[in-house]
């Protein structure tokens, strides 16, 4: 993959998307909680925080916030995570979040036969709000530099006008030669209100046309670009990979400009115990990680936003698509025995797991 040189950018990655306010009661639930612990975190977002906090790369994000109290905490939390906050579009806020606002996502964690809940707050936000021409992706790409550029399609399923910024800041990523990655993550409940599956279809396959590296699982590829797995009707807990990969294969060939492609292989046993794995298709292989049946979890939230930055990090740095594969893998793996949607996972956590190391206690 020809990624721009270092000395010619002045970031790594860039993520485009949304960020909100995490509120978690913990091992409690939302609708008795007394108290919450604040976090940060988006999908989009989380995987420039992870190659930023375990990978060491130079990160930034754009988004938008309302200017209030809540948004200069928001800011306060992306700084403790080391992502470049200069490029944040800045709203007038009118007092009371009538025209624009900032995101809340309550979010517990699940144990057992209680699967985690998701209870987001996101009507109106600024970054709902960005439109194409808000943002200078001339500058941004062209004079500043980026070697990497991710988004998603959370982000672009916010409004009727996301969608348009991604492809808007896509092409100029691309025309000053910086990879794009997309992360499809379907949320049906964010599509119902502008044309549901058939407008997500419209809107991410068109999307598809200028993205290098597209990560999703079965469900999303099916969702939001229309591929079917072929002979099955294989569903997160019963995934047949070699179906899967022929759905991949036929992606590939209608979508020429991809790269690679890579997908989690999760099977939930519980909130706290699932099956893990990833596959990954670069250049016309398969590449496979290792799998880890009953992996134990804490917080499940932000796994695949840690995969990815694990994936993206073996592709850009290591130039290694089975190494990538692997460090994506594990740093899901590790993300989500902590809590919080995004990693508190170290380089050598990641090289540890997937060189083989136990639980052993590390003194």
């Amino acid at each position: 993959m020809n990624v721009k040189s270092i000395d010619e950018c002045r970031y790594d990655i860039l993520s485009l998307g949304e960020v909100m306010l995490r509120l978690d009661p913990g091992e409690g639930r939302i609708r008795t909680a007394r108290r919450f612990q604040a976090w940060e975190g988006g999908g989009e977002y989380n995987v420039a925080r992870g190659l930023r906090r375990c990978f060491a790369q130079r990160a930034a994000v754009v988004t938008a916030f309302a200017e209030n109290e809540v948004g200069h905490l928001m800011e306060d939390l992306i700084l403790q995570g080391g992502v470049d906050t200069s490029l944040i579009r800045w709203v007038d806020s009118d007092g009371i979040g009538r025209s624009v606002r900032n995101g809340l996502n309550f979010t517990e964690r699940g144990f057992g036969v209680r699967g985690a809940v998701g209870c987001s707050d996101r009507g109106h936000t600024a970054a709902s709000q960005l439109k194409v021409g808000d943002i200078d992706w001339e500058y941004i790409f062209g004079t500043l530099g980026v070697r990497w550029f991710h988004t998603g399609g959370i982000f672009a399923a916010l409004s009727e006008t996301t969608g348009a910024v991604v492809i808007e800041a896509a092409k100029v990523a691309r025309k000053h030669g910086t990879i794009v990655s997309y992360d499809l993550n379907y949320r049906p409940s964010l599509w119902k209100d502008f044309g549901g599956l058939e407008r997500c279809r419209e809107v991410n396959r068109e999307i598809a046309k200028h993205v290098d590296v597209m990560i999703g699982n079965e469900e999303d590829f099916t969702a939001c670009l229309g591929f079917d797995i072929e002979g099955t009707d294989a569903t997160l807990s019963d995934l047949n990979v070699d179906a899967f990969q022929a759905m991949i294969t036929k992606a590939v060939k209608t979508f020429p400009n991809f790269k690679a492609t890579a997908t989690t292989l999760r099977s939930v046993k519980s909130a706290t115990r699932n099956d893990w794995g990833a596959m990954c298709w670069v250049d016309g292989t398969f590449y496979t990680a290792t799998h880890r049946p009953n992996l134990e979890i804490m917080d499940r939230v932000g796994g695949g936003d840690s995969f990815a930055s694990g994936f993206i990090y073996g592709l850009m740095i290591l130039n290694d698509p089975a190494q990538a594969i692997e460090y994506g893998a594990a740093h899901g793996a590790l993300a989500m025995t902590t809590p919080g949607d995004t990693t508190m996972a170290s380089l050598s956590d990641v090289e540890k797991l997937v060189a083989g190391a136990g639980a052993r206690v590390d003194r």
